[in-house]
C-alpha cells in the first residue's frame, strides 16, 4: 500500500508513544519473550514508519525481555519450488549456480515486511545463519534462542521457534493473520502426518559457496487461518487495535499444541473417510 493510501484510508497519525500505549493495553509486557509478525500499513501513518515500531517494541519489552522477528530469505531456495512467481526452468540451473550464499550479515529477508528488514539491522540485533529460514532477536535471550538453528527441519525441535515455546513465550500479530504465523510450522512439524521433503539453498561451507539440500517438513500455511479461528473459539487470545491495525497478543505454547492436534484430528478423520 502507498503511503498516500495509507493516510486516505486509515486517517490516522500514530506516534512512538501512541504505540507504547496500544502495546501495553493489548498486554505486552516488560520482561516477555516475544515474535513478531508485522505490516507497517495497517497501523496507520506512523511518525517516524519502522524506526518507530521497533523503538516502541524495545521501551515495552525492555532487554530484560526478547523480541523475536522472522527473517527468512525464501528467494534463496529452489527455483523449482517457487510459484509467486515462477521462473522458466530453462533458468533453474543457471539460478542454482550463481545464487549468492547466505550472509547473515547481509543478505536481506524476503517478503517479511518493513519492520523486521529494518530490526535486523538494528544495533544488538542477532541473527540465526540458516540461509533460508532465519530469526532476528533483540534482548536477555536473544543468543540462546537463535544459537543451535539446526539446517534440517528449519521451523522443528532445533529452532528458534521451539526455544521460545521452551520459554512459554507469546505472538503478537500486528495488523496481519494467521497465515503468517511461522509459530504454527512449529505445531505442523510436531504433527505425525506431515511428510518430510528435500529443499536447496546456495550457503557458505568451510569458507565455500555451496548449493546445499537439506530435509524439510512440507508446509502448508492455507489451513492456518482456519486453524487460527477454531484456536479462538476455544481459548484465550488478547486481541485490540495498534495504531489503526487489529492485533492478537497469543500463548504461542497453546497454539503450537492446538495446531498439532488440529492436523492430527484432521487427517486421522480424513485417512477413516477414504476407508
Amino acid at each position: 500500500m502507498t503511503e498516500e493510501n495509507v493516510i486516505r484510508q486509515k486517517q490516522m497519525l500514530v506516534t512512538k508513544e501512541r504505540l507504547v500505549t496500544d502495546f501495553r493495553k493489548l498486554g505486552l509486557k516488560e520482561g516477555m519473550v516475544v515474535i513478531v509478525h508485522s505490516s507497517l500499513s495497517a497501523l496507520g501513518w506512523v511518525c517516524g514508519g519502522e524506526v518507530a515500531v521497533i523503538l516502541a517494541l524495545m521501551e515495552v519489552v525492555t532487554e530484560r525481555g526478547t523480541i523475536v522477528m522472522p527473517a527468512q530469505t525464501a528467494n534463496n531456495t529452489d527455483p523449482a519450488f517457487w510459484e509467486n512467481p515462477p521462473v522458466p526452468e530453462a533458468w533453474w540451473e543457471e539460478i542454482r549456480r550463481s545464487m549468492p550464499a547466505f550472509d547473515p550479515a547481509v543478505t536481506p529477508t524476503y517478503g517479511m515486511g518493513r519492520v523486521a528488514e529494518l530490526f535486523r539491522t538494528f544495533p544488538e540485533v542477532l541473527r540465526s545463519h540458516h540461509p533460508t529460514c532465519s530469526f532476528t532477536a533483540w534482548g536477555r535471550d536473544a543468543k540462546s534462542i537463535l544459537s543451535g538453528h539446526s539446517l534440517d527441519f528449519p521451523f522443528g525441535e532445533k529452532s528458534p521457534l521451539a526455544r521460545i515455546y521452551d520459554r512459554d513465550g507469546c505472538i503478537l500479530l500486528l495488523g496481519v493473520d494467521y497465515q503468517v504465523n511461522t509459530s504454527m510450522h512449529l505445531g505442523e512439524s510436531r504433527s505425525k502426518h506431515t511428510k518430510r521433503c528435500t529443499q536447496s539453498c546456495a550457503m557458505t561451507i568451510n569458507g565455500k559457496r555451496v548449493w546445499q539440500s537439506y530435509e524439510d517438513y512440507e508446509e502448508n500455511s492455507d489451513l492456518f487461518n482456519k486453524i487460527g479461528r477454531a484456536f479462538e473459539r476455544s481459548h484465550q487470545v488478547k486481541t485490540g487495535f495498534i495504531g489503526a491495525a487489529p492485533s492478537r497478543l497469543i500463548q504461542q505454547r497453546a497454539l503450537v499444541d492446538f495446531t498439532a492436534q488440529y492436523l492430527d484430528e484432521l487427517y486421522t478423520d480424513t485417512e477413516k473417510a477414504h476407508h
